[in-house]
């Protein structure tokens, strides 16, 4: 069982959310859309990077500009790996929060 956490979490389902066009800047922004918070471009490639490193995330660089030299944008997608460790992750907590509501009612 693969559990992530909470920013893992938070970024895969951005990931998911914009399908082919989950690229940095976009990845940002939906999650301030979908959480309201804004994380800094730091933290953004530092998680994707290691998303990558654990194998949820595949990444693609494709140069938006047609010169030599021109700017590249690095997609995202996820990997079947990546959907397994959401499903765990939210296996797991449903368990812990089940287990908590029966105990504070």
């Amino acid at each position: 069982m693969k559990i992530l956490s909470v920013n893992e979490q938070i970024f895969l389902i951005a990931i998911w959310w914009l399908k082919d066009e989950a690229y940095g800047v976009r990845i940002r922004e939906k999650i301030k859309e979908l959480i309201g918070k804004t994380f800094t471009f730091g933290t953004l490639y530092n998680t994707l990077d290691n998303l990558a490193k654990k194998g949820y995330v595949k990444s693609r660089p494709v140069q938006i500009l047609r010169q030599t030299g021109g700017n590249k944008r690095v997609y995202y997608t996820i990997t079947k790996a990546g959907l397994e460790a959401l499903h765990d992750t939210r296996d797991l907590q449903k368990s812990i929060w089940k287990g908590f509501l029966k105990h504070t009612t």
